[in-house]
């Protein structure tokens, strides 16, 4: 018997994907109360959501436009939202663009080998890393909420 190979995911499957867990983690965001999102931590020296979230934001930028140009540029980290609002208007305007100029990249990208400030891998692995990402600090965003008293969004509601 001849099994046809086909790819796990498209990159139209992969939008949907990243898409998906963005909206999830604008959620969990929201969800903080505004006071704790920027202050609140489990236990120095872990960082507050509101940073993760900058880190997240950036990261995905990164991705995007490494992905569109082949110029992998270390994010301003200095530059980081301090405000939900700030951060959530960032993470809207990101999204939006992703959504818009994902179609632009060049699938050759995806294979190409870049260097990026953790370390040289492909285009594919950048992108899979910036969802990783996304999704692991997600989870410390849950237990931050819950530490706080706060039940976090449903993770099945992407």
């Amino acid at each position: 018997m001849h099994e046809v190979s086909a790819p796990a995911l498209t990159l139209a499957g992969f939008l949907d994907h990243w898409l998906g867990h963005r909206r999830l983690t604008r959620r969990v965001i929201a969800a903080f109360p505004e006071d704790q999102l920027f202050t609140f931590s489990a236990a120095p020296p872990m960082r507050s959501f509101g940073e993760m979230g900058g880190e997240l934001h950036f990261v995905s930028a990164m991705t995007l436009d490494g992905l569109l140009s082949g110029e992998w540029k270390e994010p301003d980290w200095a530059a980081a939202p301090r405000t939900q609002a700030e951060l959530l208007a960032a993470w809207d305007a990101l999204s939006a663009r992703i959504e818009a100029e994902f179609g632009q990249i060049d699938p050759a990208m995806f294979g190409r080998v870049a260097p990026l400030p953790w370390g040289e891998m492909p285009g594919w692995v950048a992108a899979i890393y910036a969802v990783d990402n996304e999704v692991h600090h997600r989870g410390q965003g849950y237990v931050y909420l819950r530490a706080l008293g706060t039940e976090p969004p449903a993770f099945y509601g992407r």
